[in-house]
């Protein structure tokens, strides 16, 4: 069997590529530097309020935005920062049940989320899957930095890259 000289590259290329990114992976997504200061809009089902520790947790069909970016999810637990940090500021959002985050063109699945606010890093767990035009990354773990606008791949990482052809 003889190979053609640019298969052979790209093979090459493909199969360093996956294993690169077998070891853990930084991407970029949303071609976006997202801040975290900009007021977030969450709808929702229904709202309850925790009296102990006056979380708000939203449910059902969960939709929220923030400039750019969207998140979506089943529930989400949004908690505040302490008092001494100024009255209604959002510490964390914790979603769960069918996380979808989008920017853009692109977009990641999850089982999870975790949103820091004041951190402006997002975590999503559990079998997430990262889309990015024709291409497709999978992990268990995905640490996204909204002020460079970069993202972690981590555990058990694969990924599926389109060649230019047919």
């Amino acid at each position: 069997m003889r190979l053609i000289p640019g298969v052979v590259s790209a093979l090459v290329l493909s199969f360093s590529a996956g294993f690169a990114v077998g070891q853990g992976a930084t991407v970029p997504f949303g071609n976006i530097q997202q801040d975290s200061s900009i007021p977030i809009e969450i709808a929702a089902d229904q709202l309850n309020i925790d009296q102990e520790d006056g979380a708000a947790i939203f449910t059902g069909n969960v939709t929220i935005g923030q400039g750019e970016m969207r998140l979506s999810a089943q529930e989400v637990r949004v908690e505040y920062a302490a008092e001494g940090t100024g009255t209604g500021n959002i510490a964390r959002l914790l979603a769960t049940g069918g996380v979808v985050l989008v920017t853009g063109t692109e977009a990641a699945e999850a089982q999870d989320a975790v949103y820091s606010v004041q951190d402006g890093m997002i975590i999503l767990t559990g079998n997430v899957l990262l889309t990015q035009g024709r291409n497709a990354l999978s992990a268990q773990k995905m640490t996204l930095d909204l002020s460079t606008g970069n993202a972690r791949l981590e555990g058990g990482v694969k990924t599926i890259l389109q060649s230019g052809g047919n």
